[in-house]
């Protein structure tokens, strides 16, 4: 698939990362048409029900790609058993739903870039991972790997890739909590602070969707920063650009207590993901440290 303007469904296209990947398909000159899950108000939207597997294998037939962002948030807390289903099953049934449309299409899209996520690894200290590093356990990587599987039935003629993301830097998702907190001068360090964060600036997240968009890659790719850094580094630089103290820490007993099976996969796994495949794909980052990244968000503030 070349360059020119294309015409690209997206899921999940009212979040944070759909949201910026919005605006920089527009910028580039493509044509967005965001899944939703009520009646669509103009041509830039199409209804379908993911839950029920319905959507309009015509759109599919008139779309060179598609890009799938669907999920329920995990900051939303407790995991209750019923709401660790709505995690595993919000992301299962939109992606097979999608991936079942586009093998009863006539002409399926050239490219199926379907969310994903660096859970899959689990907690791996003293690791480098790249796409090539085998999955780790716990719920997250449980949730992931079924996530990935349900593309199974996209058709052969589609490309398909698993973008596998890190932690946002960007106005909202899992820097939602932390900057309020900051601004109130309650910044703090995570547990040790010393486990690796997989960083990505909102930018750059967006960016290398385009980017992959018309790459030749398939498969898994980490979408992560260039440059690993650890989470006291990332809340450490948010306290400094926001003028606030960093003098707390809540130390990992009390982040296991508080925010349980949430906490323990999410705020103290450490994961030294590296954007192997990326790199090597040519992609360029904008901002290749997590100084950067963080610099960007607080000057957006």
């Amino acid at each position: 698939m070349t360059a020119d303007s294309l015409t690209v469904l997206v899921s999940g296209a009212s979040g944070l990362v759909g949201t910026e990947l919005r605006r920089q398909l527009v910028a580039a000159g493509h044509t967005v048409v965001a899944l939703v899950r009520r009646e669509a108000r103009d041509e830039g939207e199409a209804t379908w029900v993911p839950a029920a597997g319905i959507i309009d294998r015509t759109l599919l037939d008139r779309a060179d790609a598609v890009v799938n962002l669907s999920g329920a948030s995990l900051g939303r807390l407790p995991w209750t058993t019923g709401y660790k289903r709505e995690i595993r099953d919000s992301r299962v049934t939109a992606t097979a739903t999608l991936a079942h449309g586009m093998a009863g299409a006539e002409q399926p899209p050239a490219v199926f870039l379907s969310g994903s996520a660096v859970g899959i690894y689990g907690d791996r200290p003293g690791e480098r991972l790249t796409e090539q590093s085998p999955r780790g356990s716990g719920f997250l990587s449980d949730v992931v790997a079924d996530w990935e599987a349900a593309t199974a039935s996209t058709p052969d003629a589609t490309r398909v890739v698993h973008l596998r993301t890190g932690v946002v830097v960007g106005p909202g998702g899992a820097m939602a909590p932390l900057l309020p907190l900051t601004k109130l001068g309650l910044g703090s360090r995570l547990g040790t602070g010393d486990q690796f964060w997989p960083w990505i600036s909102l930018h750059d997240e967006a960016a290398a969707i385009v980017h992959l968009l018309t790459s030749s890659l398939s498969g898994p790719v980490n979408l992560a920063g260039p440059t690993p850094a650890t989470s006291d580094a990332l809340t450490r630089r948010l306290a400094k650009d926001l003028g606030r103290p960093y003098a707390l820490t809540v130390p990992e007993v009390v982040i296991s207590t508080a925010m349980q099976e949430a906490g323990r996969e999410m705020l103290l796994p450490s994961q030294q993901v590296v954007p192997e495949a990326l790199l090597a794909d040519g992609f360029a980052f904008r901002h290749r440290t997590v100084d950067q990244a963080v610099d960007a968000l607080t000057a957006s503030l």
